[in-house]
């Protein structure tokens, strides 16, 4: 089967915990802290790969999740890092975070790599912590929880000349004619039901050919699966048409192209603009092709190249790939996906927590900083809990409490913590 869609979690490996030590050794009295720092968490990182060409792989499984540091120990020993964590997708996945549609990478060039969820950051261990007024801190931190969220893979295939047109137009039998591949043929309406790829060879040079599944008229409005089909034309530099000249199917081939081209622009204008030649198949079936073949150059003659071919017997099929490949070193490779260029970054600075009563009528505090200090605090060490109220007096949070009314006995919850309220 073949798979151009797959949505996936991903979290980076978490920091490790940094360390409580004392040095106790003889002969060296007031020792002093001697806990070592965590490692960093892994990241998780997508790199694609050219030798790939399906999302099948994300299918059963879901989640994928980095390494975690390594934790401090004492004689002030660092944790190790954690390793990142290589997830490989097919040359020309696009990635989004799926809750808001953002666009972190499209990946278009085979080793291109993007962090996707970075690894959090080691805790600091009691050494980072001693001071001149606190020799012997009983103060670390734990990891930093690394970045979690789900993500939307979506597969544009990358092939330099897609194939477009009606079901049962002939496009399977001409890339199989032209190419290497060897798509399911058959004489019914949408035999094919997934691209097919293939290497056209034209002397030295060669170029990849993309065998779009038939399009039909609603396509840009998904009718017959359009929006999975369409998708495959959005990076192709050259469309060639292929039209059933001979109208076996009882349909006619003036008509054909003039709704699929709508069909093209309906789903992304910048699709009707894409350089584009007729190839007029089944030009064998006579006299019906021969008739048809004129009105097609007397509708289109003016705007596009017409090639009279027959993919069944190869008649003309040369002088099409050749030009094919004259035409392709004059049009640009279609650049990756960015985003849009109107919206311009300004920078607001993130609130740094927020204040709501929960369900049960307590309080429930949150933002990615404070939740960030609760996660990294050791909560069974007084010294540290100590800093943490310090931290959240800085902060303001203890003010804002208060006037939000809160009330002795309350409970407070950040994260996943839950702290009861007193003065």
């Amino acid at each position: 089967m073949f798979y151009d869609r797959a949505k996936i979690y991903v979290k980076g490996g978490d920091g490790g915990n940094g360390c409580i030590a004392m040095r106790r050794e003889k002969y060296v009295p007031l020792g002093g802290p001697w806990g070592g720092d965590g490692g960093h968490g892994g990241d998780v990182i997508f790199v694609a790969d050219e030798g790939l060409n399906t999302l099948q792989e994300f299918r059963y499984k879901k989640h994928f999740k980095a390494e975690r540091g390594g934790h401090g120990m004492g004689k002030n020993m660092h944790g190790a890092a954690g390793e990142d964590l290589i997830v490989r997708v097919p040359t020309g996945t696009v990635v989004r975070e799926a809750e808001t549609g953002r666009l972190i990478a499209d990946l278009v060039e085979d080793g291109q790599r993007v962090v996707v969820a970075k690894g959090g950051r080691g805790g600091r261990g009691n050494v980072r912590f001693a001071s001149a007024t606190n020799k012997a801190p009983r103060i670390a931190e734990k990891g930093e929880p690394g970045e979690e969220l789900w993500v939307e893979l979506e597969l544009k295939l990358i092939a330099d000349v897609g194939l477009i047109g009606f079901p049962n137009a002939g496009k399977s039998t001409f890339i199989s004619r032209v190419s290497a591949a060897k798509p399911k043929i058959a004489d019914y309406p949408f035999t094919t039901l997934v691209p097919n790829l293939g290497v056209v060879a034209v002397g030295d040079d060669s170029f990849v050919m993309a065998d779009i599944p038939g399009l039909i008229e609603g396509a840009s409005q998904g009718v017959g699966l359009g929006h999975e089909f369409l998708r495959h034309t959005e990076r192709t530099r050259l469309l060639i048409h292929v039209v059933d000249v001979a109208g076996t199917e009882g349909r006619d081939p003036v008509e054909d192209i003039k709704t699929i081209n709508r069909e093209l622009e309906l789903y992304d204008a910048r699709l009707a603009e894409r350089p584009q030649i007729i190839a007029a198949n089944k030009m064998d079936v006579q006299p019906q092709a021969d008739e048809n073949l004129t009105r097609l150059r007397e509708a289109f003659g003016d705007s596009y190249e017409i090639f009279p071919i027959s993919a069944a017997t190869g008649e003309g099929l040369d002088k099409v790939v050749h030009r094919v490949a004259e035409l392709l070193e004059e049009i640009p490779k279609i650049p990756p996906e960015e985003p849009a260029a109107d919206l311009q970054m300004v920078f607001e600075p993130e609130e740094r927590f927020s204040i709501q009563r929960d369900f049960d009528g307590n309080w429930r505090v949150s933002g990615k900083e404070i939740e960030r200090h609760v996660a990294m605090t050791y909560l069974e060490e007084e010294e540290s809990v100590e800093r943490l109220q310090k931290i959240m007096r800085l902060m303001g949070l203890e003010q804002g409490l208060i006037d939000a009314g809160v009330k002795e006995g309350d409970i407070v919850r950040i994260g996943d913590w839950e702290f009861e309220w007193t003065p």
